[in-house]
């Protein structure tokens, strides 16, 4: 009875051809050439890359500006409960006493 192997699923065929471009991009890279080839590629693509990119733009900079205010929110709550302060002081007096038994000048 012969083994018979499934077809790939699409995750699949997408983790397969993402691996293959991964592996040989550094390849079509080092190739002789590729610098003139990649510069003309970009100049054919870019305006179209830029036209379309606008569709994206102003629904990602709403949505930053929305999110915005409740992480920094987030950054101040956690900067105050930190001890940040009382672990620099701390630092700082550990290197000054290992200092001061070397017999090294500190200001």
């Amino acid at each position: 009875m012969p083994l018979r192997v499934p077809p790939p699923t699409r995750v699949e065929t997408l983790c397969m051809g993402a691996a293959g471009i991964t592996g040989l991009v550094p390849f079509y890279l080092m190739a002789p050439g590729a610098d003139e080839r990649m510069s003309k590629q970009t100049h054919k693509w870019a305006p179209r890359w830029e036209r379309n990119i606008s569709h994206f733009k102003s629904p990602a900079e709403k949505s930053i500006q929305r999110v915005t205010p409740p992480i920094e929110r987030a950054v101040h709550r956690l900067e105050e409960r930190l001890p940040l302060e009382r672990a620099a002081k701390g630092s700082e007096r550990s290197i000054k006493k290992a200092l001061d038994m070397l017999g090294v000048k500190h200001s």
